[in-house]
């Protein structure tokens, strides 16, 4: 028996330390530091070894001339989201780390795609829930699978037991923060614990080829729960958000070993699962009979996939001393540099003005293609006068006024005109992109913002 002792470690960062710290000197955060058994020793000569898995030749030196580096092999599933935020489909022998609020979905939605995997064998594995609560969800989905196994286990080393026997093709652990390690001796959930049974998890994926999928918690600071080497352990990070007060659901990625990083899903939450929203645009504008002042659509990106949102705003007579600047899903930093230049270059008295800006939908985006909108319902609302409703936007407004010619301008022109509108307000400097163009769109180009208040009022 190996001699057990007990450590620090960072609740931040997962720094260890012999002795109690005040401030970590890998985060430098203070008091995060706290006190784990832990046990070490010939202990760990025990841990599971894969090699007889798949027959896979131990591991030796090899020039990266001889490495074949055909595209790695893909599992595609049948919800369209979920390959689009993973770059194509679940690569084999990846370990993607899933996180979200409680109560938002991340079960249901992983739960559902192995049901539908119907020619693979999928493990789920709870540590949270019963096998009756389980199936309980699964008929509600719907859907039934004859190679999809339950277990609800905590303990890594009889997991890996029934893992061995079934051989599963993909396995989802359902959390990573229930897991419990017998090497470490400290309680599920703490930072040793989360970084062993992740390393036993990711060992065994890339030592079998088999993907696996880890949901996680998250704190109440919005961070994924645990150490910050669970992000670098894993391949992909995926966080799954949104406003319980809406329906929809957005899948975003953080993190892609293997595929872009700006990508997102959109999902419906309904009473039979998770709906993967293959137009999002169509929801994101509202449909309204009577025009009202302050609202602009807006041709956005992101990452591939073109989205059409509505941006509101309101501009009210100051009733306190200072005006005040609310925004929901728009960055603040930037709607106050956008109000100085349209009070710079416009003339516009907004400094005594309350501005309230709104993205409809619940979305939060960062594209800066969105400042042109933003300008345009900010005149809106100023003059009170509605923006036609077949107009929509897309540029980058700079400190000088001038409007920027904005990336993919191509398919965002198209994704309009596939949703019916009639003109499009563009950047002037997109000419070279716009010459090639052939849309039954109009397409406006412009270069100031004194342009675009001409052409709007």
């Amino acid at each position: 028996m190996s001699k057990t002792k007990t450590s620090f470690f960072c609740q931040h960062c997962g720094y260890e330390s012999a002795k109690w710290l005040g401030k970590c000197p890998g985060c430098n955060q203070w008091n995060g530091f706290v006190e784990e058994v832990i046990q070490k020793g010939n202990d760990n000569a025990s841990k599971n070894d894969w090699k007889d898995y798949n027959k896979k030749n131990a591991a030796k030196t090899v020039l990266i001339q001889d490495v074949n580096s055909a595209a790695e092999e893909r599992i595609v599933t049948t919800d369209e989201e979920l390959n689009r935020v993973l770059g194509g489909g679940i690569v084999m022998g990846s370990i993607v780390l899933v996180a979200g609020e409680p109560g938002i979905g991340k079960s249901t939605l992983f739960l559902q795609n192995g049901l539908l995997l119907n020619n693979i064998t999928t493990l789920y594995i709870s540590g949270e829930e019963s096998e009756q609560q389980i199936k309980m969800r699964a008929d509600r989905i719907g859907a039934l699978n004859e190679q999809f196994f339950l277990l609800t286990e905590t303990d890594t080393q009889l997991i890996f037991k029934e893992i061995k026997k079934l051989k599963p093709q993909l396995v989802i652990v359902d959390s990573i923060q229930t897991l419990q390690s017998p090497y470490v001796e400290s309680s599920p959930g703490s930072v040793s614990q989360i970084r062993e049974c992740t390393a036993e998890l990711q060992r065994f994926a890339k030592e079998t080829n088999t993907p696996v999928f880890l949901i996680g918690h998250i704190n109440k600071d919005g961070n994924i729960a645990g150490p910050k080497i669970l992000e670098h352990m894993v391949d992909t990070v995926l966080q799954f958000e949104g406003d319980r007060h809406y329906t929809y659901r957005i899948l975003r990625t953080l993190k892609n070993r293997f595929g872009s990083t700006a990508e997102l899903g959109i999902y419906e939450m309904s009473g039979s699962g998770m709906r993967a929203v293959s137009n999002p645009s169509e929801i994101l504008i509202t449909q309204k009979e009577d025009q009202l002042s302050g609202i602009a659509i807006a041709a956005t990106m992101e990452g591939m996939r073109p989205l059409l949102i509505e941006t509101q705003a309101l501009v009210t007579q100051s009733v306190y001393g200072t005006p005040q600047r609310t925004v929901s899903g728009f960055d603040l930093r930037r709607l106050q540099l956008l109000l100085a230049v349209l009070e710079k270059r416009g003339g516009f008295q907004f400094g005594i003005k309350d501005v309230f800006i709104n993205i409809a939908g619940g979305i939060k985006t960062e594209d800066t293609s969105i400042d042109l909108a933003i300008v345009s319902a900010l005149l809106s609302s100023y003059e009170d006068v509605p923006i036609p409703q077949q107009i929509c936007f897309a540029g980058e407004v700079g400190l000088s006024g001038e409007i920027r010619a904005v990336n993919r301008i191509e398919q965002r022109i198209a994704e309009a005109e596939k949703l019916g509108f009639e003109k499009i307000v563009v950047s002037k400097y997109n000419n070279k992109s716009l010459g090639k163009l052939k849309s039954k769109i109009d397409i406006v180009a412009l270069s100031k913002v004194e342009e675009l208040y001409q052409f709007l009022f």
